[in-house]
């Protein structure tokens, strides 16, 4: 039980929340840095993925499926774990709003803010990551498949696109990799 509540907290987060002001659904993308929240159709693109996500903390691997839906007015992440139980459900609207409910089974340290910050520094257009990251004070470094997120001179964030939808993804600020297989699949 104690792995699966370290490696819980790391699936990137999602707790209970009715709104951004809730301290939990705040995009945190490492201890004191949130990110400016862009629009969900900033994206550019309505998608519906399919990912199977593998967390890497020191010795402990946890593997969990997410389903992410997004249009220009709504993005929806749906989390399920290694046994198809709904871990979470996190859901961000257009005035910004994000709102998640959780799993009883799942540990208070689940946040959703930071799993929604990680996944818009992945995905989103450069120039919208840019424009979010500049209240933080950080900054990204895009160079071909590869970004990187630093506050000042540390590194806080590497990620690394491979291809075929593979993705690693290094949080150096909360000591996790995150190993990500996307398939884009039909609405």
């Amino acid at each position: 039980m104690k792995a699966w509540r370290l490696i819980a907290a790391l699936l990137l987060a999602a707790c209970a929340g009715v709104s951004t002001d809730q301290p939990d659904n705040k995009p945190m993308f490492a201890p004191g840095r949130v990110l400016a929240l862009p629009l969900p159709g900033d994206l550019g693109h309505s998608v519906e993925w399919l990912q199977q996500v593998t967390v890497h903390h020191g010795a402990d691997v946890f593997a969990y499926e997410a389903r992410i839906s997004v249009t220009p007015d709504r993005f929806q992440l749906v989390g399920l774990d290694g046994l198809g139980r709904r871990a979470m459900t996190i859901t961000w609207d257009k005035s910004g709003a994000v709102t998640a409910t959780r799993a009883d089974w799942l540990p208070p340290q689940v946040k959703p803010g930071p799993m929604l910050a990680d996944i818009v520094l992945l995905y989103w257009p450069r120039d919208i990551v840019r424009h979010a990251l500049k209240p933080s004070g950080g900054t990204l470094l895009e160079v071909g498949r590869t970004r990187v997120v630093s506050v000042g001179s540390d590194e806080v964030l590497l990620i690394d696109n491979l291809g075929d939808g593979r993705m690693t993804y290094r949080n150096s600020a909360w000591g996790y990799t995150i190993d990500v297989q996307t398939v884009e699949v039909a609405p």
